[in-house]
């Protein structure tokens, strides 16, 4: 017998059939922003979830249940959306449990996408084994997930773990959140992608170093170390990626600390900079037999993750 994850994210959803001991046998990714969010996301996720399962051959009897991971604010208890940071239309009070159970009959979890991968790492991860554990995620914005005594930590209304939004610079830069200098207006790919754009502008950077002059995290990497401009602005990023992170670690004094996203992959330049910048801030007893790593499970982790937490917890 098998589950079913689902990681609704802002720009699309992947499902994927996943067994008891969390290895995904199937899967799929389709877009949920193809009109702007004209069409809402959840209307997308259950067309796109009807179809998977059809063509998989997938029944209800099939299955032992759904494990929802989610973009945004998610209280557990209800499987709603209780916020959005302002960016994704037709999303913020979306009750996804409800839309599910409609075309489902079996258990069905919803759980925060950040949350859900650290689960997926503590269960079969790079944090297995790890009572606290601490995964923060570095994209477009800046997620986390929070295991302590070995559970997920979600909070009063299950918002837990808005790690993109602790507010590291007083009347820093405005957030879609509607506050000033928090944390992914800092440490996220997309401001440090705003970095190197305003060093292009005002003429401290070439454009062509960016090959066809594309620039994202992946041309961004590719060129460090060719321009030492652009290497200061990456060392600048990761400093305020560390900003964050020395606060997170001496609240929670975890075991490991992972990063996910797709910049995880770069180690030489960011990784294993990151932990001596992390390291050399925090108090000596926080960094004893502290892990700081790469998250180890990839796209998969948020589907994984909600299928644990279903495993765990549905009904």
């Amino acid at each position: 017998m098998n589950y079913i994850g689902v990681d609704i994210g802002g720009t699309q959803v992947k499902i994927g059939i996943i067994d008891e001991k969390g290895t995904v046998r199937k899967a799929s990714a389709y877009d949920v922003a193809f009109d702007g969010y004209a069409t809402p996301i959840i209307d997308t996720v259950v067309t796109k979830l009807t179809y998977f399962m059809k063509e998989n051959g997938v029944k209800d009897s099939d299955l032992l249940g759904m494990g929802i991971s989610a973009t945004g604010q998610i209280d557990v208890n209800a499987g709603k959306v209780i916020g959005a940071a302002g960016h994704i239309k037709n999303w913020e009070g979306c009750c996804i449990k409800d839309h599910i159970k409609r075309i489902y009959s079996g258990p069905v979890t919803v759980m925060n996408d950040a949350n859900c991968a650290a689960l997926a790492e503590q269960w079969i991860g790079g944090a297995k084994g790890a009572s606290d554990a601490v995964v923060i995620t570095i994209g477009t914005g800046v997620g986390g997930g929070i295991i302590a005594n070995s559970e997920i930590i979600c909070g009063a209304g299950g918002g837990a773990g808005e790690l993109g939004h602790i507010q590291i610079r007083n009347n820093g830069k405005r957030c879609s959140c509607g506050n000033t200098g928090c944390y992914e207006q800092y440490a996220s790919v997309t401001a440090l992608v705003q970095m190197v754009k305003r060093a292009c502008k005002t003429g401290k950077l070439k454009s062509s170093l960016f090959g066809d002059g594309v620039i994202n995290g992946r041309t961004i990497f590719n060129a460090a170390g060719k321009d030492s401009c652009l290497d200061k602005i990456l060392d600048q990023w990761i400093g305020y990626v560390a900003d964050g992170m020395v606060g997170i670690i001496h609240i929670f004094n975890p075991q490991v600390v992972l990063i996910g996203g797709g910049v995880s992959a770069q180690k030489e330049r960011f990784i294993d900079p990151l932990r001596t910048k992390v390291v050399n801030r925090i108090m000596p007893a926080y960094a004893q037999g502290l892990k700081l790593d790469a998250a180890t499970l990839g796209n998969d982790a948020g589907m994984v993750g909600a299928v644990y937490y279903c495993m765990k917890h549905g009904k």
